[in-house]
């Protein structure tokens, strides 16, 4: 018998072909998709998280991580019955029109998956027309806007203002971050909130959304 437990180590180890081989094992037990989701994969990438959060985790080891619970998820997905496992919202996100770095933008996408959202990923030098483009196709619940570069911070500004133009401003949260990013540059921007790191955004869109 499959032990949750030790798909949800697998996952904070790492080690996408123990997630693989274990998550396999799960299927062919006949356990529950939503069980082998909900209570071994994320509470796999939970405890990653608050790790991250508390520096006694690190970048390259939280991207082995995500693929490992990635890997598991590919393979329950066609299993699911539609809404099995109920996407907590829609977030669309993606580096500010100028900026080329997408490695913190691409862990951030990575987390919202884990916790269960539904991502949107613009990629980089994505333009503010585009962003709200995005948030009528999908109907987003909330934009996440990242930026390496001070030099394109101010492109997060012109994101929230064609957000208003295009009257979308009140039906969706716009968070943002990246290295040079302040909780004091959102406040200024009208940004709903600001994260310091990955683990923070999760907890900061939940927050937002609840």
């Amino acid at each position: 018998m499959v032990k949750l437990e030790d798909l949800s180590n697998a996952v904070i180890a790492g080690n996408d072909q123990k997630v693989k081989e274990l998550t396999t094992k799960a299927i062919e037990e006949k356990l529950a998709p939503g069980a082998i989701i909900n209570d071994a994969l994320i509470p796999g990438m939970n405890v990653v998280g608050k790790r991250f959060k508390n520096n006694e985790m690190f970048v390259p080891e939280v991207l082995m991580s995500a693929r490992a619970m990635n890997a598991g998820m590919e393979l329950v997905k066609p299993l699911l019955l539609g809404g099995e496992v109920a996407s907590k919202g829609t977030l669309v996100i993606g580096t500010v029109k100028g900026d080329l770095h997408d490695i913190g933008k691409n862990l951030v996408a990575m987390m919202f998956e884990s916790a269960g959202y539904q991502v949107i990923d613009m990629g980089v030098d994505t333009t503010p027309e585009d962003f709200a483009a995005a948030v009528k196709r999908h109907h987003a619940q909330v934009v996440g806007l990242s930026a390496l570069l001070t030099t394109t911070m101010l492109a997060m500004k012109d994101t929230i203002e064609v957000l208003k133009e295009e009257g979308l401003r009140d039906k969706v949260k716009v968070v943002i971050g990246g290295a040079p990013i302040s909780q004091d540059f959102a406040d200024e921007i009208g940004a709903d909130g600001f994260a310091p790191d990955a683990a923070s955004a999760t907890e900061l869109v939940d927050h937002l959304l609840s």
